[in-house]
C-alpha cells in the first residue's frame, strides 16, 4: 500500500453488481439488486466500526494499566507462617516440628484450632506445591469483543462485570470441586481430566448460548428481571442470587450434568434447613450436591474487626470455595491468606474472548492465573459472600456441627457470622407479612413499600 490508506469501498470490497465476483457467474445479473452507497457512507460505516474496536482496545488498555497488569508483580511470602489455600495448609520451609502443628495450623488471632487430625505430611508440603495450587484454580476476568449483550451494545464487561466474574469463579471452583475433585491439579503438559476441565470453562464461556449458561450474557440477563442491565454494578448478594437462579435454570435439562448439583442462598445469615432439603431432593429419591452461599455484612462503613479472625479461619475449610468481596468498587475473589493479608483472584485483568464453542481445543492459558496477589485485610469491604461446597448430606452434617466455633468472633459475643435453622424461611416471610398486615391496619408500621426491603438490603450494592 505504500503508506497509503485504503478507500471505504475498497476496505469494504464495494457492493453492486461489479464487483460480485465469483457470484456473478451464479445469479443472474438482473435478478440482483443494486445497492448504491455513497464514498461518504461507506466511510461513516467503517469509522463507526474502527472507532468501536479502538475504543475497546484502548479501554482495555488503560484497565489493565490501573490494575498494575502491564508490569510483572511479585508477591512475597514469610517463611515464618503458614499459606491457607482453601482448605490446604502450605510452608515455605518443612522445618516445622510435630510439636508446632496447632500452632502452624491455629488460624490468625483466634482461639480456634483447626483439628490436629490432618496427616503430617501436609506439613512438608512447599511453596511452590501452592503455585500450583493456586494456578489451577479458575481464572475469570474481564473479555473483550464477546457477542453483545442484550440490551445493550456492550461487547466487553470491563470497567463494570467484576463481580459477576468473582461470582463465576467461586462457582467454578464449587464445580471443579464436583466433577475434578478438591485435590485435583492443572498441568499443561498432561491431557489428565481435560474433557472435565474443557466443560467447566465451557460453561462460562462468553457467548449466549445455552452450552454456557454461566455465561455473563446469561447473568445479565437474569439481572434484566430485577431492573439491572448491562453497565450496572453489581453487589456480592445480588451476584449470589444471580448465581442461584442460573444453576436452576441449568439444572432443568434432565440430560445436563448440572442436574447432580444445587445453589441455596442463606437468608440475613440464616440457613433454613428445610429450604436446604427442599432444593437437595429430587422427586425420584436422589440428592444433589450443594453450594451453599452466605451473603455477609461484617460491619457498617468499613470491615469490623471482630470479624477479620472469623474469615481467615472459614478459608482453612476444607468445604470453603472462598469470598467474593474486595474493596469498594473493586471486586476480588479471596481463596486464602497469610497473616493479615487475604490472597485473591484478580478479575480486572481485560483479555479478548475466546471461542469455547467453535473450537474443541482452545487454549486454556488465560484461563489460569500464575501471579499470586495480596491484600490486606483490614482493607476488606464490609459487603461479602462466603461459599461452601458439600457432597453429600453427611459433609453438611459435619459442618454444622464444627462450624459454630469457627462463626462466633470471640467468647464474650454470642452471635455468629451465620446460623443454620430449622424449617422454612418461607414460614418467617409469611409471619412477618402477617404482622405488617396487623401494624399497617393501626397505622403504626410506616416506611417500607415493598416487604423485599426487610429481607434484602442494598447496602449489599456498595461493592462493585
Amino acid at each position: 500500500m505504500n503508506g497509503q490508506v485504503q478507500s471505504s469501498r475498497e476496505r469494504l470490497g464495494g457492493f453492486g453488481p461489479v464487483n460480485l465476483g465469483l457470484f456473478s457467474g451464479m445469479i443472474a445479473a438482473d435478478r440482483v439488486p443494486t445497492i448504491q452507497l455513497s464514498d461518504a457512507e461507506l466511510d461513516t460505516m467503517a469509522a463507526t466500526e474502527v472507532d468501536s474496536k479502538v475504543k475497546t482496545k484502548l479501554l482495555s488498555m488503560w484497565n489493565n494499566v490501573k490494575y498494575g497488569w502491564t508490569v510483572k508483580m511479585k508477591t512475597n511470602f514469610s517463611k515464618e507462617s503458614p499459606v491457607w489455600l482453601l482448605g490446604q495448609c502450605y510452608l515455605k520451609k518443612s522445618e516445622y516440628p510435630l510439636e508446632r502443628a496447632s500452632e502452624a495450623l491455629e488460624p490468625v488471632g483466634t482461639g480456634s484450632q483447626v483439628s490436629l487430625a490432618m496427616d503430617a505430611t501436609n506439613f512438608e508440603n512447599t511453596i511452590e506445591e501452592f503455585k500450583r495450587d493456586f494456578t489451577s484454580r479458575l481464572w475469570l476476568t474481564y473479555r473483550r469483543e464477546f457477542p453483545i449483550l442484550n440490551g445493550s451494545t456492550f461487547t466487553t464487561d470491563c470497567g463494570w462485570g467484576c463481580m459477576l466474574r468473582s461470582g463465576q469463579m467461586m462457582l467454578a471452583q464449587a464445580l471443579v470441586c464436583h466433577f475434578l475433585g478438591r485435590e485435583w491439579r492443572w498441568r499443561p503438559e498432561q491431557s489428565t481430566d481435560e474433557n472435565s476441565h474443557r466443560m467447566i470453562i465451557k460453561w462460562f464461556g462468553d457467548q449466549p448460548t445455552p452450552e454456557s449458561p454461566f455465561s455473563i450474557h446469561k447473568l445479565v440477563s437474569l439481572g434484566a428481571s430485577t431492573g439491572k442491565r448491562a453497565g450496572d454494578w453489581y453487589g456480592p448478594s445480588s451476584v449470589a442470587h444471580l448465581l442461584c437462579q442460573a444453576m436452576e435454570r441449568a439444572s432443568e435439562d434432565p440430560n445436563s450434568k448440572l442436574n447432580q448439583l444445587a445453589v441455596y442462598v442463606a437468608q440475613d445469615c440464616a440457613v433454613y434447613l428445610q429450604d436446604v432439603e427442599n432444593v437437595c431432593c429430587t422427586p425420584d429419591g436422589r440428592r444433589k450436591a450443594l453450594i451453599l452461599l452466605v451473603p455477609l455484612r461484617l460491619g457498617a462503613d468499613k470491615l469490623n474487626p471482630v470479624y477479620a479472625p472469623c474469615l481467615t479461619s472459614l478459608l482453612t475449610l476444607d468445604t470453603c470455595i472462598g469470598v467474593i468481596g474486595g474493596r469498594p468498587r473493586h471486586s476480588l475473589y479471596f481463596i486464602g491468606y497469610q497473616d493479615d493479608k487475604l490472597i485473591h483472584l484478580d478479575p480486572h485483568y481485560c483479555q479478548e474472548t475466546v471461542d469455547v464453542e467453535g473450537n474443541e481445543k482452545f487454549p486454556l492459558t488465560s484461563f489460569h492465573c500464575t501471579s499470586p496477589r495480596k491484600m490486606l485485610l483490614s482493607k476488606m469491604d464490609p459487603s461479602c459472600c462466603v461459599g461452601f461446597y458439600f457432597p453429600d448430606k453427611e459433609s453438611l452434617t459435619d459442618f454444622m456441627e464444627t462450624i459454630r466455633r469457627f462463626v462466633i468472633p470471640n467468647q464474650k459475643m454470642d452471635y455468629p457470622m451465620f446460623l443454620f435453622c430449622e424449617g422454612s424461611g418461607k414460614d418467617l416471610q409469611q409471619g412477618i407479612e402477617v404482622v405488617e398486615g396487623s401494624l399497617s391496619s393501626t397505622g403504626q408500621f410506616i416506611g417500607h413499600e415493598n416487604v423485599d426491603d426487610l429481607y434484602e438490603c442494598e447496602e449489599f450494592e456498595l461493592l462493585h
